[in-house]
């Protein structure tokens, strides 16, 4: 009986030997110890984005974790996130599967979270040429000076009476009536959304789709929604729904003759006219125009906040732009976008800006396709990828003084954030880089320039430039913990 066993495990060791010296050589990335059941939960605090950068500094820029049933590889360097955005780019084109893009997102009909395959690549193929080519952008350029002029205003007469601003608040309600004009055709008004009101659903839907969702790494008890936030996303899809259904049935009303043709206009009559080259009905519209909506409100004024956080910070950097401008623009008039391509030193402050406070610091999670070979370590299939673009932007291999706000770095310098440069990457890369990318810098440029252009800014109070709270808050964008307060005084001869 023994030899039978002996025999038996020599058998088992020969068929099995070449498959498990394959694996022993195709090992994972290196990572922290984690614990039972929850993985490596209990190492993210507040900020997943810091401590992952503190965790990559032991382990390394790929990095090995997991979270209950999700195997999270995690990159933190130029060199590495090239491999996965750009050598490997295809196997890593996924998206994971998550309950918020389920509910909220229509089954993930939306660009941003649809799986990678001919739906999404006809879909983006479809939003880049229809909504966000350089000839549909420009079509908006007089909206957008109008509503920028409208804060202007509102500024002056704040710098007449020499009192404190809210600029937080005041960007963002300027950038979420750039973003409502040019998708739906109008502002809203918090009372059209009931008690919750418009900036609290979108904050609200915000706030669940950073939540930690045990649906989301625990999928056998996903349905029970012991959290109750499945109940909550419903809630929210279902108000925003109603919201869209509305808007789609005021624009299939005949249009007032020179009307300005908004993304409703355009994503209904590519659904009416069959020029679509797959499946498109209302839900895909409404999954559009939500992630259109919520992609260009709040990315654009968390950059202007930051930027002009630094700005305020370094008054040294604020006289250099503004001296630019001067000679750019004019004392006389107002800065028009036509004038941004020539403002080279506004354009390095913009990159630093970025750099050291990217909106979206961890991305969009990529899905890995099939296994995969990384730098010599195995990626298994469906594994999430996160790319750790805040680590990457202080890595100080990288960059001198990394900590440091110094736009003049970027002088004489080739590095460019459009996707090409992996030690800048603010909007990704690869087939799953931002699409709206013009557009955004486009709208963060012109406001950057415009309000210090026309105004000079102090801090209140007999605050210190040291005083400034630069604490960060993480969300799905990472914009200040508090508001940024600061007083205007004119400069502009007009």
């Amino acid at each position: 009986m023994a030899w039978t066993w002996i025999i038996l495990v020599i058998v088992l060791t020969c068929i099995l030997w070449p498959w498990l010296k394959k694996k022993a050589q195709r090992k994972l990335p290196p990572g922290p110890k984690g614990l039972p059941i929850i993985g490596h939960l209990h190492l993210l605090g507040k900020n997943p984005h810091q401590d992952l950068q503190k965790l990559a500094e032991k382990h390394g820029p790929i990095m090995s974790m997991h979270v209950g049933f999700v195997h999270k590889i995690i990159v933190s360097s130029p060199d590495a996130a090239e491999k996965f955005l750009k050598t490997h780019d295809l196997n890593f084109a996924g998206r994971p599967s998550l309950e918020v893009a389920k509910h909220i997102g229509y089954e993930q009909r939306n660009l941003s979270f649809s799986t990678y395959g001919p739906y999404w690549r006809n879909m983006r193929k479809l939003c880049t040429l229809e909504l966000l080519s350089n000839v549909k952008i420009n079509s908006f350029q007089a909206m957008r000076k109008k509503v920028l002029g409208e804060l202007v205003n509102v500024l002056e007469h704040a710098a007449q009476e020499h009192v404190a601003v809210d600029i937080s608040t005041r960007i963002t309600s300027m950038t979420s009536d750039f973003s409502s004009q040019m998708v739906f055709g109008k502002k809203f008004e918090d009372k059209e959304f009931g008690e919750r009101g418009f900036k609290g659903v979108i904050q609200e839907g915000t706030k669940l789709a950073v939540t930690f969702n045990l649906g989301d790494y625990f999928p056998y008890i996903g349905g029970l929604d012991l959290q109750g936030l499945t109940r909550k996303m419903k809630a929210i899809a279902n108000i925003w729904d109603q919201f869209l259904e509305k808007i789609l049935d005021e624009h299939e009303q005949p249009k007032e003759h020179g009307q300005a043709k908004d993304f409703v206009h355009t994503m209904l009559g590519i659904m009416k006219s069959g020029y679509s080259e797959f499946e498109f009905d209302r839900c895909h519209v409404k999954a559009i125009l939500m992630d259109m909506f919520a992609a260009s409100a709040d990315t654009a004024s968390t950059t202007i906040e930051w930027t002009l956080s630094e700005l305020i910070r370094h008054p040294r950097a604020m006289k250099k732009v503004q001296k630019e401008l001067e000679q750019v623009v004019g004392m006389d008039k107002m800065v028009e976008e036509s004038d941004l391509e020539s403002l080279e030193y506004l354009n390095m402050v913009i990159k630093e800006a970025m750099r050291l406070h990217p909106v979206a610091p961890l991305l969009l999670p990529h899905h890995s396709l099939e296994d995969c070979t990384v730098d010599g370590f195995l990626i298994p299939k469906n594994s999430r990828v996160i790319i750790n673009v805040w680590a990457i932007g202080r890595d100080p291999k990288v960059w001198t003084d990394a900590e440091k706000f110094l736009p003049e770095r970027f002088g004489g310098s080739n590095i460019d954030l459009r996707g090409r440069d992996f030690e800048l990457i603010p909007f990704g890369s690869g087939r799953r880089g931002c699409p709206g990318m013009q557009l955004g810098l486009t709208i963060v440029r012109l406001v950057v320039a415009q309000l210090l252009h026309c105004f000079n800014w102090d801090l209140p109070n007999g605050m210190q430039l040291s005083e400034l709270d630069m604490t960060e808050e993480f969300g799905i964008l990472v914009g200040r913990a508090t508001h940024l307060i600061a007083i205007p005084t004119c400069r502009l001869q007009k």
